[in-house]
């Protein structure tokens, strides 16, 4: 039996590559005779570098600006022409001096120079996954860090963080960087949010960033005028409408409209570069999973990618994850046979998250026990496990 362990990641508990391994060593040790092939993958949020380096992205680091001016050393990966960066690691709230918010102030310059660091390297192909970040600025310090001069009506150039788009007066594209000309760019993520108004960046994504009532509606105007300078310097309309453009503080819009980047969803991208697809051909079987399966999973999340891809070669799909909301229909429908949980095990999610690589060696073995005549013994069982009383 061949076995194909393609997982996100347990927020807070073990990353996707933890994940798998914990996986399949409880599979191991029950069927020693199984091929195991481990993909770790992500949804082009956190995790997605990860998933680079496990499909054989080789790991560089640069030290860039921090989302609020301090250095940050951000890794990110190549492979012969074609790079990874994960946003969050050189904008993000994780990477924040001391964890302290500053939804004004804060800048994606960083990734801005993790795209330039790219070019530098010879990537030419460059997957930019969005989430996590810590500012509003639409994308302003990232286009700074490839060349866009933006100046205030005195002719000083504008300082970082979305409050300070307000006072843009000026922005010249002449300076940047002529080789995003020669480059695509493409925006992995699935946030379908505009730029602008109640369901914008400001709006839905500020207050997560220390956004007062006062600094969304702020921001949201600073945004609206940045928006139509980018509009009339790139003669890109509308772009602050689409989805996507509200995506990581406005990162989105950026990427589209002054970039020409190309937004996919970010498990398509993921499954793409690691090769999952080809790789399924021929399994027996899927583990996939996340830490919660839930509503936000069907919205394709990383687990109902990997069963629509799974399905369309034939591959039954087993899911493992930490608690699931979702009754057996909606299991069934996603594209899982069957569903483990750790909650089943342990109903004490402070233990769980803390013991989560034990929980899943049991699962990863009592998988390999439940199916010794093959997956379809599986079918006509009931999707979950009763959670212990």
């Amino acid at each position: 039996m061949r076995i194909v362990i393609a997982p996100d990641k347990f927020k807070g508990s073990l990353d996707a590559a933890g994940v798998a391994r914990a996986v399949a060593e409880g599979i191991r040790a029950v069927r020693p005779e199984a091929a195991v092939d481990l993909v770790p993958v992500a949804d082009g949020g956190e995790g997605t570098l990860d998933a680079a380096l496990g499909a054989g992205f080789e790991r560089r680091t640069t030290v860039v600006t921090g989302p609020t001016g301090a250095p940050v050393a951000a890794d990110w990966g190549l492979r012969s022409d074609e790079a990874v960066i994960e946003m969050a690691l050189a904008s993000g709230l994780a990477v924040l001096p001391g964890g302290v918010r500053d939804a004004r102030g804060a800048t994606s310059r960083g990734t801005g120079e993790l795209i330039a660091a790219a070019l530098d390297a010879g990537a030419r192909r460059i997957v930019l996954g969005v989430g996590g970040s810590a500012g509003t600025d639409g994308g302003a310090g990232m286009l700074q860090a490839l060349g866009l001069r933006l100046h205030d009506g005195a002719g000083a150039v504008l300082p970082g963080g979305g409050a300070a788009l307000a006072r843009l007066v000026t922005m010249d594209a002449s300076a940047i960087d002529p080789r995003l000309a020669e480059a695509s760019i493409t925006l992995a993520g699935d946030v379908d949010n505009p730029l602008l108004g109640p369901n914008g960046a400001a709006a839905v994504f500020g207050p997560q960033k220390g956004a007062t009532p006062a600094d969304v509606a702020e921001l949201d105007a600073a945004l609206a005028h940045y928006a139509a300078l980018i509009a009339d310097a790139f003669g890109v309309h509308g772009a602050a409408d689409a989805p996507g453009a509200g995506a990581a503080g406005g990162v989105g819009f950026a990427a589209v409209a002054a970039l020409g980047a190309v937004r996919r969803s970010g498990i398509d991208v993921v499954l793409e570069f690691t090769g999952l697809r080809e790789r399924l051909i021929g399994a027996d079987l899927v583990v996939t999973g996340e830490g919660s399966i839930d509503e936000q999973s069907l919205g394709g999340k990383t687990p109902v990618g990997v069963a629509i891809a799974a399905a369309e070669v034939g591959v039954p799909v087993v899911a493992v994850c930490g608690r699931t909301t979702l009754d057996d229909d909606r299991l069934r429908a996603a594209g899982f046979v069957r569903t483990y949980a750790l909650a089943a095990r342990e109903p004490d999610p402070e233990v769980s998250m803390r013991d989560a690589a034990r929980l899943l060696r049991e699962i990863g073995a009592e998988l390999a026990a439940d199916l010794p005549g093959g997956i379809d013994a599986a079918r006509a069982e009931p999707l979950t496990e009763s959670t212990p009383s």
